[in-house]
């Protein structure tokens, strides 16, 4: 079949075959795009342009194919396609109108230059931006690879005053280089007016669009056209808000934070964030609504209006490090990702295996680089890798306690970052979240204990001397066994932590680590106000001989955390307070 094809596509060849770009006398038509997507890890290439009777093709080919085997495809489905044409005609029929019948029309490739593509070379080499399809009279240009959009969305939820950030996922192009339109909701015609467009363009023309109190009751529409950054674009694509603007809440908690964290650190300093921002999977149980936070009203327990709010809090904090505890899945992947990559932000994920939440960090892209990470499970870790083998004997002397430690899925995440404009200067950024239980001392003291030896192993054997900057949930208070190990280097196998939870799960032993760490921010009052509970739970530790603190944010004032009584509540998104200070190094 092949050969007859070929043979002719041959004798329509023999003469001289046409200039790619027109020739002759005639002027040149405006040329159709055939689409190429190829991949090296994909073994077919598609191919997509559009016939002249109108009629779409979509064709998948080998990469290790040769061209004229393409060619004599595409020369097949042209026939067939103008053989259709000619057959819905009775009077061309009637007449024996030769155009009726399926004639195989000449197909060629032409390089970008001008010369033809050997019929011998394979598809992958042969198809090449800017390269030139005839068939027949009609001409394409070829588009290898070019920008696309594979999904745009907005936030379910706009407030006024808070940043829409819509989620952007691109092939062959990058958010930074798309362009972007907003359009508002034009407002009901009144009395004796005249309807006009149902859209007006605004004046934002940046990824993140902020409505103002103007906009309230009005929906919005965004079209994006992908791009990527060599000034090749892509078809646009548009998407409209599910619903209107609604009224922000006016003023919130870190409002005035803001004012101390408008700019960027320069590039000797870092900002770091930690901050438990809890989980929907936690905020929308029963037991939440109606024992844990039966204050809190409940839309503002709702995940897509805490997300407006969280957006707006670390966007205002220009971090550089920012660690997250109790991330939902879908809420990293579908608004914290995409929201904080539009301000410069790379985010890392590691979740807990039994469960829909876990940790987040992100760094900002034009201060460091990710060289290497080191994530583990504490249980697993424990079981699994040498390097806590003593501590893991140590521990199989008490079973009731080594089986509940063993039971948790708390993780670790560990991340090395090197600065890009002085690769000396390298970070371990460790960020975890320990058992939470209020008698659970003894667990978290085995936790911590795993978490040191796994950053000794990071900071001291893979990098050697590289700064530690520990953030996390502890789940301890200062006065803790969790708190004193990590701050003093040590703690003794009598610590009152060891029985946390009565003499029948007493799990006595002596640890240590080799790091100063300090807490930065000190030891506030509170990071973790609820109904029943105020207390210091968060903390940001630091390499002290490395690292020395510039400036704590402050935290909110006590009347702003309890102005509609306690924590979440319709100005603050979660039952923890974000701790940030600004470091440099030694």
């Amino acid at each position: 079949m092949w050969r007859r094809l070929r043979s002719a596509l041959q004798s329509l060849r023999g003469s001289p075959a046409a200039p790619p770009h027109g020739g002759g006398d005639r002027p040149p038509a405006a040329m159709e795009r055939a689409v190429v997507r190829c991949v090296p890890s994909e073994p077919k290439l598609s191919l997509r342009f559009v016939l002249p009777d109108g009629s779409a093709r979509h064709m998948q080919r080998d990469q290790a194919e040769p061209l004229g085997r393409a060619l004599a495809r595409i020369a097949t489905n042209a026939a067939k396609s103008h053989g259709k044409a000619g057959k819905k005609s009775k009077k061309a029929r009637a007449e024996g109108d030769a155009e009726g019948e399926a004639a195989v029309p000449a197909v060629r490739l032409f390089s970008r230059d001008g010369a033809a593509v050997a019929e011998e070379v394979p598809n992958a080499a042969a198809w090449q931006d800017g390269a030139v399809l005839h068939i027949g009279d009609a001409r394409y240009r070829v588009e290898r690879n070019p920008p696309a959009l594979t999904e745009l969305r907005l936030p379910r939820s706009l407030l006024a005053g808070f940043p829409v950030c819509p989620k952007v996922s691109a092939e062959f192009a990058a958010p930074q280089h798309c362009l972007f339109r907003w359009f508002r909701e034009q407002r009901p015609a009144g009395a004796g007016e005249e309807a006009g467009e149902a859209w007006v363009e605004t004046a934002a023309a940046e990824r993140v669009f902020t409505p103002s109190n103007a906009l309230v009751g009005l929906r919005l529409k965004l079209r994006c056209t992908p791009g990527d950054g060599e000034q090749r674009y892509g078809p646009a694509c548009e998407v409209e808000s599910s619903g209107p603007v609604e009224a922000g809440p006016g003023a919130c908690t870190f409002d005035s934070r803001h004012l101390y964290t408008k700019k960027v650190c320069g590039h000797g300093s870092v900002r770091a964030v930690s901050y438990n921002i809890l989980a929907d999977t936690y905020a929308q149980t029963e037991f939440s609504r109606t024992v844990l936070y039966p204050y809190c009203a409940p839309y503002a327990l709702e995940i897509d209006y805490r997300q407006n709010l969280l957006k707006k809090e670390l966007a205002g904090y220009s971090a550089d490090l920012i660690c997250l505890q109790e991330v939902d899945k879908s809420v990293f992947l579908d608004s914290l990702a995409p929201a904080l990559d539009a301000f410069g932000l790379e985010g890392l994920f590691r979740i807990k295996e039994k469960q829909h939440e876990g940790l987040a960090t992100f760094y900002r892209r034009d201060k460091f680089s990710l060289l290497s990470q080191h994530d583990i499970t504490f249980s697993e870790a424990l079981l699994s890798e040498p390097l806590h083998k003593e501590l893991c004997e140590q521990l199989a002397k008490y079973p009731l306690m080594q089986e509940k430690v063993l039971q948790r899925s708390s993780v670790l995440q560990v991340s090395v970052l090197q600065s890009t404009t002085d690769p000396s200067r390298q970070l371990c950024v460790a960020n975890t979240h320990l058992y939470w239980h209020p008698k659970g001392g003894n667990i978290r003291l085995i936790q911590i204990a795993v978490a040191m030896s796994h950053i000794k192993h990071v900071a001291c054997d893979l990098y050697p001397s590289i700064p530690v900057i520990f953030c996390g949930d502890f789940n301890s208070t200062p006065s803790s066994g969790t708190y004193s190990f990590i701050s003093s280097g040590g703690i003794a196998e009598d610590h009152e932590d060891w029985v946390s939870n009565g003499e029948e799960e007493r799990c006595s032993m002596s640890l240590s680590h080799p790091f100063k760490l300090l807490s930065a921010c000190g030891e506030p009052a509170y990071t973790n106000y609820v109904g029943g509970f105020h207390g210091c739970l968060d903390y940001i530790f630091i390499d002290r001989n490395a690292l020395e603190v510039e400036q704590v944010i402050p935290l909110p004032s006590h009347e702003e955390i309890t102005t509609h009584q306690a924590l979440p509540s319709v100005s603050h998104p979660s039952d923890h307070i974000a701790l940030i200070c600004d470091l440099k190094w030694k």
